[in-house]
């Protein structure tokens, strides 16, 4: 188990736990919670062992292998799945010791160590790494043919899900996640979610989406007053929990404040009579000893609303045969879309679908390719998308932002607005250079929210953006009177604010007919089989029985024709993998013998333990073959049953 014992941990002058005490088992899936700034990645560093307590102790049980996302990626040449396999670093450490061990002159001792490096290889499953690094980066949204491209060619963003993936791969016992959702799209996130529950370790899990928080976890750790307070349940039962407990403490605050009141009246009344001095004293020492509850205190720092829109036409832009993409390359086609005044829209699909390049299109920042956009006269749109937050003026305070947007209001009306949005005192002339991730994406949505749109478009606006931020967004967008289309991989800002789903996948932009819960299904079979799901049901009349049979009889022997090569080529590489494992038990078998070491068998030596590692090596990659090509058999088989 992790225990933490009277543990106090400050940063700089600041505490930000004292005397706090927590114990979390092995196994245990644990949500570690609480306000910006509380102290929640510090405890994770100290639990790294980058930091140190300033009294206490974090006891973690020797041997334990602890995992954690790095924050950076060195720019290397190596390949993206090479950068996943360094996750597990035994397998690395078998892999440079086996290659040692072969180039080191032969001897007995060091063939029984050639011998058990190659029972520890199989023991730890290095046989099958290749093939489970590249399942994490399929999961995470990488292609095959991304997986072999270097780590150089990617953005941050992918460095970061690569990271994340590093850190999957490693075999641990700890597993410390601070935001991993962050770089994530919503199928990406919804991969994520169902590997952490099968994953064995224990998890730590810090992030501001609620729902990945409640599917994932089973324990609460709550840092608040300097104290870390343990609740059993996922996240919505320590919200409830946390409730009747404010609650009680509020009564228990009122019953105090009345005791309180009334001991007061009793001793500025009676302290001057003689008669009454020593029950005044009495009570005088009960008020000192009294253990003061405080009152409950759970507001939100954040207080917005969208302003009723200046204009609302019925139709806001309609986009008519339109070919979305850039510089002549198409990535949706067809697209007839119509928005109108109070439309709101989630939408849906898989990374790379063209979600953000149909927003910016819908802004007219990227021109059709063909077709037609038509926009109302009054239109007025509010976009956010990471490159509004890259664009703030960074030597520039929100207050003189918003004065670029609206020089004639008067100047504390708008750090009143500030405000709302937790822009407080100096923060408000403050340069947004000193400002975190979180508070320039705040900056953003107020900038925006000031504007007064009727149509908002959204690409992730919840990034960076803390629990109750996202919940004070999710309240206002629900009292938006206006059109709202949003992208964002945080299921719960998607079921509060939307009501209408659409999906862009293969090319296309199509309604989508079910909830997140059965996206979820799609996009687990739209995955799993490459290729998109049956279209969903838009009036379009039945295909004629007899032509779905033949084209059904073609498929499958399209589907036979091309499982053929691939099951012949399964039974040659089965059959080299046989004779070369009856190869290799012979080869150790006599390589275990006292006549291998004798004089007259030196030359025999030498070549019998280049000609094991030779063995080796080719079933290594004769396996991987083999996965590959099985990969592929089931992969047209499912679609050939589909």
């Amino acid at each position: 188990m992790l225990r933490i014992t009277n543990l106090t941990l400050a940063r700089g002058a600041k505490r930000l736990v004292e005397g706090a005490n927590a114990t979390i088992f092995a196994g245990h899936k644990v949500g570690l919670v609480g306000p910006n700034g509380c102290g929640k990645t510090s405890l994770f560093a100290l639990i790294r062992g980058e930091a140190i307590a300033d009294a206490g102790n974090l006891d973690l049980p020797p041997g334990w292998v602890v995992a954690h996302v790095a924050q950076e990626t060195e720019a290397g040449a190596s390949s993206a799945i090479d950068l996943v396999l360094d996750g597990d670093s035994e397998l690395r450490q078998v892999e440079r010791a086996l290659t040692e061990a072969q180039h080191h002159a032969p001897s007995g001792a060091a063939n029984e160590a050639l011998g058990e490096l190659h029972d520890k290889y199989e023991t730890i499953g290095g046989y099958q790494a290749r093939s489970r690094a590249a399942a994490l980066l399929s999961g995470l949204g990488f292609t095959e043919h991304q997986q072999a491209r270097p780590v150089a060619e990617f953005s941050g963003g992918w460095r970061m899900r690569l990271n994340l993936a590093q850190a999957l791969m490693c075999r641990s016992d700890l597993l410390l996640l601070d935001e991993p959702t962050n770089h994530l799209d919503l199928d990406a996130v919804m991969w994520l979610e169902d590997w952490l529950k099968s994953y064995a370790g224990t998890l730590l899990l810090i992030t501001h989406d609620r729902d990945f928080l409640d599917a994932v976890v089973t324990r609460i750790v709550h840092i608040d007053n300097q104290k870390l307070n343990e609740y059993s349940g996922n996240y919505s039962a320590f919200e409830a929990a946390r409730a009747a407990q404010l609650a009680l403490q509020q009564s228990q605050y009122a019953k105090q404040q009345k005791q309180i009141a009334h001991l007061h009246a009793f001793v500025d009344r009676f302290r001057a009579k003689a008669t009454k001095a020593k029950q005044a004293q009495s009570r005088l020492k009960t008020l000192e000893r009294m253990e003061v509850i405080a009152a409950a205190h759970v507001e939100s720092p954040f207080s917005f609303q969208f302003r009723e829109p200046q204009t609302n036409p019925r139709q806001l832009i309609q986009l008519i045969d339109g070919a979305v993409g850039y510089a002549g390359s198409p990535v949706l086609c067809a697209v007839n879309w119509t928005l109108f005044y109070g439309d709101r829209i989630g939408l849906l699909g898989p990374n790379g679908a063209g979600k953000s390049t149909l927003l910016k299109t819908l802004v007219g920042d990227l021109p059709l390719l063909s077709g037609d956009r038509h926009a109302a006269s009054g239109l007025k749109i509010g976009y956010f998308a990471q490159h509004q937050v890259d664009q703030l003026r960074l030597d520039e305070s929100p207050l003189r932002h918003l004065q670029r947007i609206d020089a004639l209001t008067r100047e504390q009306e708008l750090r009143n607005f500030l405000g709302g949005f937790d822009f407080r005192g100096d923060q408000v002339s403050a340069a947004v250079r000193l400002f975190s991730g979180g508070e320039k994406a705040r900056l953003a949505l107020a900038l925006l929210v000031w504007q007064r749109p009727n149509l908002l478009l959204l690409d992730e606006p919840t990034n960076h953006l803390d629990i109750e931020m996202r919940e004070a967004l999710a309240e206002s967008l629900q009292e938006f009177s206006g059109t709202l289309v949003v992208v964002a991989h945080d299921r719960h800002l998607l079921k509060a604010t939307t009501d209408q789903l659409w999906l862009v996948a293969d090319g296309r932009l199509s309604e989508f007919d079910g909830d997140l819960d059965d996206y979820k299904n799609w996009a687990r079979d739209y995955h799993a089989n490459r290729r998109k799901p049956a279209a969903q049901n838009n009036g379009e009349t039945a295909p004629d029985r007899k032509a779905q049979k033949r084209q059904q009889a073609e498929a499958r022997q399209k589907a036979s024709a091309a499982r053929k090569p691939l099951e012949t080529r399964l039974a040659k590489l089965e059959k080299e993998i046989n004779n070369l494992s009856s190869e290799r038990v012979v080869l150790e078998a006599w390589l275990l013998g006292a006549d291998a070491y004798a004089e007259i068998n030196k030359d025999k030596l030498q070549e019998s333990i280049k000609r094991q590692g030779e063995v080796a090596a080719r079933i290594l990659h004769l396996e991987e073959d083999w996965l590959w090509v099985q990969a592929e058999l089931e992969t047209i088989k499912q679609q050939s049953a589909a």
